[in-house]
């Protein structure tokens, strides 16, 4: 089924996988649009397992022409080791970056002087504003690591260095990136929210049951920073898509 919350077109689903496929042809098919009217688009993606079966359905978009589109991704530790799975790029170089022929990836790196890295990477993505991006929602409500005590709406950066919440870092240890909390960095960098909603659509796509308290309170809390994922309520062209286990709260008539 179908909703909208304020300005976010919510979809829900069954099954992960529906929901999955559905939000891979949704983005295909607006990298298709996108493509008829620029020579080359901006990405950015999120690292998660909540997002496995999702870019696993967008690569198989044979249609896709990668060769046209720049990519980025929107958070990093800070200190981890170089070829370390758990380090985002890693991850999404396993599961798209090196996958299809992209046109340019741009990594970021939490093992960098952070001032210049922040300031590196902030002037890529004005180089190349978002066109889309693509998300998840941790279960304290974060999107990207703006965690509820250091998200701000009206950020003045695009990108900084923030402090791991608990719950966000005990979500790493429970999604099985990591064996133990200690072994969760305490820092990251982080695109911020302004930098975030600067993407023309935004394609947010959570489940598991994990989920289901942060999506209940991005629907029906208050827009605030102590649910960051809120903000999604407020942008024209945001997609939200959810699967039985993760909308459990909203109790929806399917």
């Amino acid at each position: 089924m179908t909703f909208k919350k304020d300005k976010l077109v919510v979809k829900a689903f069954d099954t992960t996988k529906e929901m999955a496929i559905e939000a891979a042809n949704d983005v295909a098919n607006r990298i298709g649009m996108l493509l008829k009217k620029h020579e080359t688009i901006n990405m950015i993606f999120a690292a998660a397992p909540s997002q496995s079966e999702f870019l696993k359905a967008l690569i198989e978009h044979k249609e896709i022409e990668w060769k046209r589109i720049n990519t980025f991704h929107m958070d990093e530790y800070i200190d981890l080791k170089e070829d370390a799975p758990q380090r985002f790029g890693n991850f999404l170089k396993k599961a798209i970056f090196g996958v299809v022929p992209f046109k340019n990836v741009y990594y970021l790196d939490g093992n960098k002087p952070i001032d210049e890295e922040c300031k590196r990477y902030a002037e890529l993505l004005k180089k190349y504003p978002p066109h889309i991006v693509c998300l998840g929602i941790g279960e304290n409500g974060h999107i990207a690591f703006n965690d509820p005590h250091v998200a701000h709406f009206n950020d003045q950066e695009d990108i900084k260095a923030v402090t791991l919440d608990h719950i966000c870092r005990k979500q790493q240890v429970d999604d099985k990136c990591f064996a133990k909390i200690e072994d969760v960095p305490t820092q990251a960098l982080t695109l911020t929210i302004p930098a975030l909603m600067q993407g023309q659509y935004m394609f947010c796509i959570v489940p598991y049951k994990t989920k289901a308290e942060a999506v209940y309170r991005t629907l029906q809390g208050e827009i605030s920073e102590t649910c960051p994922a809120s903000v999604l309520r407020t942008k024209e062209h945001a997609f939200l898509y959810i699967d039985r286990e993760s909308a459990a709260l909203l109790h929806l008539k399917q």
